[in-house]
């Protein structure tokens, strides 16, 4: 029998009305928008708001965001065996955030789960995908990334909330014999809890009066410890798929780097030889997504996508947690125009 590859054959996704730029933000914290452009690279970053969404939560995202791709798609959502939704900021802790995705779709032949890997976590989901349409058992399977971190970030720390912001994305994983979609993957994970974490919220130490008067519930960053890591081992992993692919860099047409702040793309960018034209850059206007932002990159780039691409995926989170994937694009996407 032929192989069968996990192809991408849509794309989907959802950012929130209300959008904080970075004058708002120096009134809220002590910043400025020569600070932030100049250390992060964001401009603007869109909150979720109450008043957008009863219940504001990361289901609502990734919802509106397959609601967009089964649109765009004119797919069939009878016909979707699987959601795998990557995200760090779940609705609850338990049930699923993909069982909310589901039933909010009326998604009635799928099963679903989450993956949390933090800002790798799209990564980690594009993987688990493919194994399953590559065993010949499922046909058609959505994944979701994304975060609602605006719920998490602490607003009167001016290291970290520039560099946040809510937004989902999601792509739709069908089976092919021709020689497209996914390749390969380079997946790494590490144990270093402490450079980024969110102390208390899970069963190590759960919710209470001092963990909330602590400000524990809120993320943590040693920010030159994190871009040390992140840098090196996303180059690493780019450079080990590219070898063990016989790809030379001249071959990719994108990469598509986890947007956790624009001097680490530029960095890996350099580390590799790869021209910055060359690498998918939208944390300017959505700033940090987490596991939003490999999707929400190929929501904004689909319409200069062809067919026949080589995109070279990586990503670094909490954990830590890293990779890089080798996709070969199946479909041309100038038809897509936001």
């Amino acid at each position: 029998m032929d192989k069968i590859h996990a192809v991408i054959t849509g794309v989907g996704g959802y950012v929130p009305k209300y959008i904080l730029d970075n004058d708002e933000m120096s009134t809220i914290v002590d910043t400025s928008d020569e600070w932030i452009m100049e250390r992060i690279g964001v401009k603007t970053r869109h909150i979720l708001k109450p008043e957008e969404a009863q219940g504001a939560s990361v289901s609502y995202l990734m919802t509106k965001a397959v609601e967009e791709l089964l649109a765009k798609t004119q797919v069939d959502p009878d016909t979707i065996e699987a959601v795998i939704c990557a995200t760090s900021t779940p609705d609850y802790l338990l049930p699923s955030t993909a069982s909310l995705v589901i039933g909010n779709l009326n998604l009635k032949h799928a099963f679903g789960f989450d993956m949390e890997a933090a800002c790798a976590g799209f990564l980690y989901a594009l993987q688990m995908g493919a194994g399953l349409i590559e065993s010949g058992r499922y046909k058609r399977i959505i994944l979701c990334g994304g975060d609602m971190l605006s719920a998490f970030t602490n607003y009167e720390d001016r290291t970290t909330c520039p560099i946040f912001g809510d937004g989902a994305g999601c792509v739709l994983l069908e089976g092919t014999t021709e020689p497209y979609g996914f390749m390969d993957a380079y997946l790494r994970t590490d144990s270093h809890p402490d450079p980024l974490h969110i102390a208390a919220g899970g069963s190590r130490k759960t919710s209470s009066h001092d963990s909330v008067d602590a400000r524990e519930h809120f993320i943590y960053q040693e920010g030159r410890v994190v871009f040390k890591f992140a840098v090196t081992n996303m180059s690493d992993a780019v450079e080990i798929i590219a070898k063990r692919n016989n790809l030379t860099f001249d071959d990719i047409a994108w990469l598509v780097p986890h947007q956790a702040n624009v001097r680490i793309e530029q960095a890996v960018a350099r580390r590799i030889n790869l021209p910055e034209e060359k690498v998918m850059i939208n944390i300017e206007h959505l700033a940090n997504t987490s596991a939003g932002t490999l999707p929400l990159c190929l929501w904004d780039y689909e319409s200069k996508l062809k067919k026949g691409d080589n995109l070279i995926f990586t990503a670094f989170g909490a954990g830590f947690s890293w990779g890089a994937a080798y996709l070969k694009w199946s479909y041309d996407g100038s038809k897509y125009s936001k």
